[in-house]
């Protein structure tokens, strides 16, 4: 096997959808503030089978269930790509850190409004990131960062680890969830060599062509994206509402800006990822030679 940055820069990769769907679906229950990351200790099985589904869906890429894991919990981190390397065998792993907003499980990841500097946020992020590193994923996934002094603090933490990274904010329309401009937090990735793709996630489906060429013109580098279903999540009521709009084939425009990390967040289920694979290999078969 190619390393994953590797294979990012030869083709196209496919990760998987919504964790947390695949495992409502199975009828775990995830009320809890740890969400996912619940069901490491108390049913690893479950989360062995749900990424096997995205797996077997033709998923190349299973994501952690840290994503919402504590600071304070470096076995819990640990176990987490454990489960998943058992699940996609020769698949890649890419180990989830959340947001400050994450943890707090009160939908401030969809705001960015955190009122902390970003000393706090590194001093924050630092536990989390040398664990999870330490558990040697193929890569690390920081994901759903809402703002600019979020994105300083991760970068500036990822330049003390040697692990590759991949950079994904959540915005809405062009700027981040805070308001700020998405093309800004994109350029803040350049410099970072750890950083070995940019993009967004956790986005509407609607945004994600225009959010990937914003990506790869501020970064120089090749992009990810795996937008969630178009629904919109009530952080108070712990519910979705409205209809879906993820469409698979949307992911040949996405591929044609500049994406080559490609996959869905949540709501997104592997019947989806399924057909996302299905279309990326159309891509593939399309290219001249």
């Amino acid at each position: 096997m190619p390393s994953l940055v590797d294979a990012v820069h030869d083709g196209v990769v496919v990760l998987d959808g919504g964790l947390a769907t695949e495992l409502e679906r199975r009828g775990n229950d995830l009320s809890s503030a740890l969400w996912s990351a619940r069901l490491i200790e108390d049913a690893p099985g479950e989360i062995v089978a749900a990424h096997r589904a995205f797996a077997e869906a033709g998923a190349q890429v299973a994501i952690t269930a840290s994503y919402q894991a504590p600071p304070g919990a470096p076995a819990l981190l640990r176990r987490s790509v454990e489960l998943a390397r058992e699940a996609v065998g020769d698949g890649w792993v890419a180990a989830s850190i959340g947001p400050y907003g994450a943890v707090r499980a009160d939908g401030s990841e969809y705001r960015g409004d955190y009122g902390l500097s970003v000393a706090e946020l590194r001093a924050f992020h630092r536990p989390r990131l040398e664990a999870l590193a330490n558990a040697e994923p193929d890569v690390l996934a920081i994901e759903t960062i809402p703002c600019l002094a979020e994105v300083e603090a991760v970068l500036a933490e990822l330049d003390r680890l040697d692990t590759p990274a991949w950079l994904s904010l959540t915005c809405d329309g062009t700027r981040t969830r805070a308001g700020e401009p998405a093309e800004a937090a994109f350029a803040m990735a350049r410099d970072c060599p750890a950083v070995f793709a940019v993009g967004v996630n956790c986005i509407d489906p609607a945004d994600a062509v225009a959010l990937v060429e914003s990506a790869v013109r501020a970064s120089g580098k090749p992009a990810v994206v795996y937008p969630n279903s178009g629904e919109t999540w009530d952080a108070g009521r712990r519910a979705w509402s409205g209809r879906s709009a993820f469409d698979p084939a949307q992911v040949r425009a996405c591929v044609d800006a500049g994406a080559r990390l490609v996959g869905g967040c949540c709501r997104v289920a592997p019947a989806e990822i399924e057909q996302l694979a299905l279309a990326c290999r159309r891509w593939r078969a399309s290219l001249p030679g």
